[in-house]
């Protein structure tokens, strides 16, 4: 297939596009190379996938992609999706099959101090999406969702048969927002469409604004750490490789009309409308104290820690109920959060030279 995967530059961006091209696919990389953070790991990344495409990445990727089929070809496009003009040309331009639509203004609390930078990206970003879906006959769309959305519900673990409509964070209220837009040009167009609900996403190549990251340059530095609720957070924390082969997996499995839904009785995962939501997670919640030991385990240090209440936007827990994307694409979790930590230190440590 030839897959446009937005976000390409980012964290779940670059490891899904490395997926796709390892099994044969060909891949439209988009980004705008934001400067949200660090852009020289966005580019590290980009250069990553570009060697891998090439041939020349001194790294196995990925093994059990690998078929028959050579490795796909990548090709990268610098853009704003909020750009329309831009995006409708790259449709127009582009023999797409499928999208993987990562690309987002991420990050719960930023969303308090820059909203508009929110609806620019999510809303407008995606509607652009949505539109060269309607308008060239994408065969399906996979687009982040997050479990966000979830907000004050507290019926644990998050079920996508739950409503989810009370998200505390403008950053949710997007992705939700998303969600809604995608049943719509379902129902309207046709269009096959999957969103998916992230948990905590965290290993290799990740995000410098994530927990994880931000607690392992603080603790090499002798800095203090900020633990937020006092430690009383769980999250379930959900590593890369697991993320990407779910992703795919999704990708693969192009979703029909539900010949069972009832609007008497509606499910709030699928629809009359070829119309799909699944939660994409690790289904074992940690305490964020217990994965801040497992990090001073590998790094062989102990962190300062700063303890404070819970910030505006954050929830006390997040839990992953998976079954419905385990029934219907064979997805699930295989990495342990113990395994997953040792792997992102010893990245991180490669990678900054600590």
């Amino acid at each position: 297939m030839r897959v446009l995967v937005t976000g390409a530059a980012g964290f779940i961006g670059s490891h899904v596009a490395l997926y796709l091209l390892a099994r044969g696919d060909d891949v439209i990389g988009l980004d705008n190379l934001n400067a949200y953070y660090d852009p020289t790991l966005k580019q590290k990344r980009l250069e990553r996938l570009q060697a891998y495409a090439a041939g020349t990445l001194n790294e196995e990727v990925y093994p059990d992609a690998r078929g028959a089929a050579p490795v796909g070809r990548f090709d990268f496009v610098r853009a704003d999706l909020a750009d329309r003009e831009t995006m409708a040309d790259l449709f127009a331009r582009e023999h797409i099959d499928r999208i993987v639509h990562l690309a987002a203004q991420a990050g719960v609390r930023y969303s308090l101090e820059d909203p508009f930078a929110y609806v620019d990206s999510n809303i407008t970003g995606t509607l652009t999406i949505l539109e060269g879906c309607r308008h060239h006959d994408i065969e399906h769309l996979v687009y982040a969702s997050t479990s966000s959305v979830y907000g004050l519900n507290t019926k644990i673990p998050f079920d996508v048969m739950e409503p989810a409509d009370h998200p505390v964070a403008f950053y949710g209220a997007t992705k939700r927002a998303n969600e809604l837009m995608a049943h719509s040009y379902s129902h309207l167009f046709g269009i096959p469409t999957t969103g998916l609900r992230f948990f905590t996403v965290y290993g290799p190549w990740g995000r410098p604004d994530m927990a994880l990251f931000k607690f392992t340059k603080a603790i090499l530095a002798g800095e203090p750490i900020e633990v937020f609720n006092y430690g009383r957070h769980k999250r379930d924390f959900t590593y890369i490789d697991d993320i990407v082969r779910g992703v795919v997996a999704a990708l693969d499995r192009v979703p029909d009309a539900d010949p069972d839904w009832d609007g008497g009785h509606p499910r709030a995962d699928s629809s009359s409308a070829p119309w799909r939501i699944y939660n994409i997670g690790n289904q074992r919640p940690v305490e964020l104290m217990d994965y801040i030991a497992l990090l001073e385990h590998e790094l062989g240090r102990r962190a300062e820690k700063k303890m404070l209440p819970l910030q505006p936007g954050d929830v006390p827990d997040t839990y992953a109920d998976v079954e419905t994307l385990v029934a219907d694409t064979g997805y699930r979790p295989a990495t342990p959060v113990e395994e997953g930590v040792k792997r992102f230190v010893r990245w991180y440590r490669a990678y900054y030279g600590v």
